[in-house]
């Protein structure tokens, strides 16, 4: 079977995984690679670039070298190699999960009760909730649910889809690492800093990607291409930018603005502030379903640009 088609049908029951279990409660690979990579900045923390990068080179490279020698022991086995592919993609995608989250906090907010949405708020997102009423939790949801579809499905397809189980492997690795280490903290600000630059690297195309999808799935295809043209590059994030820009036009809402978060206030630019409305609480459900819908188109371009791909190198 042909490397394209391996990837086809392995990243399409991965996806359809996520959506019928979701991430287990216990057991989860990206929790236990989060585990190793804690011990391992235990012994290696300084306050350095140097040590920083070494720490990512070992979790970052250890993870990846692993699921390489994990797929080239499955290279002439077919069905092994789409079995590796199904679960390696469920593993290192999160769509359903964050959809989850993301109505259980719409649920709270529409039922009134403000402080079970600021409970739950820190499963999403790593926003100060207390500062939060209940109009700027939903833009937070809303901001979260269009930064995660990249980072949690999108750009690991398409990583997927240039490396198979190691490059699946290798962005989830990355991702967590800029997760835990890569903010502006003084613990991190220097340790961090080459976990973050790998991963604005990393999430590059997928979050391209992400931005064209949400004009095409999102119903709004004009107001879509507006926001993300004038407002993607003003957003401190050169991933983010585009895919909330995008998301903000295709809901024709406005996200950015003033947040408080790692215990610092920021003042980020309005996307979309022309032409959209505040965030309300219906929107998070509207915002999901666009995640979902952007996220199986994901899955078909992938798959057609890994089917290219291999045509071509053929």
């Amino acid at each position: 079977m042909r490397a394209d088609r391996i990837f086809a049908y392995g990243a399409a029951a991965g996806l359809i995984g996520d959506l019928l279990l979701g991430d287990p409660r216990r057991g989860h690979p990206v929790a236990a690679f989060g585990r190793g990579a804690a011990g391992a900045e235990r012994r290696l923390w300084r306050d350095h670039r140097g040590w920083g990068a070494l720490h990512t080179l070992v979790c970052a490279g250890g993870a990846t070298g692993a699921a390489a020698l994990a797929a080239r022991a499955v290279r002439n086995r077919p069905a092994a190699a789409v079995a590796l592919t199904a679960v390696a993609t469920w593993s290192v995608v999160g769509g359903t999960s964050l959809g989850r989250e993301a109505r259980a906090i719409g649920g709270a907010l529409a039922a009134g009760d403000i402080d079970l949405a600021r409970e739950r708020l820190p499963h999403l997102c790593g926003r100060d909730p207390q500062s939060l009423d209940g109009q700027q939790i939903a833009r937070a949801v809303v901001e979260s649910v269009a930064e995660n579809t990249s980072d949690a499905v999108v750009g690991a397809l398409v990583w997927g889809a240039l490396g198979g189980v190691p490059g699946l492997v290798a962005f989830r690795a990355v991702n967590t690492l800029d997760a835990m280490v890569g903010h502006k903290s003084p613990r991190y600000r220097r340790y961090g800093w080459a976990s973050a630059r790998l991963d604005d690297v990393a999430g590059w195309p997928g979050a391209r990607l992400t931005a064209v999808l949400a004009v095409a799935a999102g119903g709004r295809p004009r107001e879509a291409v507006r926001a993300w043209r004038a407002d993607a590059g003003r957003h401190p994030s050169p991933n983010a930018g585009p895919v909330e820009a995008s998301f903000a036009g295709a809901l024709g809402v406005r996200l950015g603005g003033t947040l408080a978060y790692g215990g610092r206030v920021e003042h980020r630019p309005v996307l979309n502030g022309e032409a959209g409305r505040d965030v309300r609480v219906t929107d998070i459900e509207r915002a999901v379903r666009l995640s979902r819908r952007v996220s199986v188109l994901a899955l078909v371009v992938c798959a057609a640009g890994r089917s290219a791909m291999g045509r071509r190198v053929g």
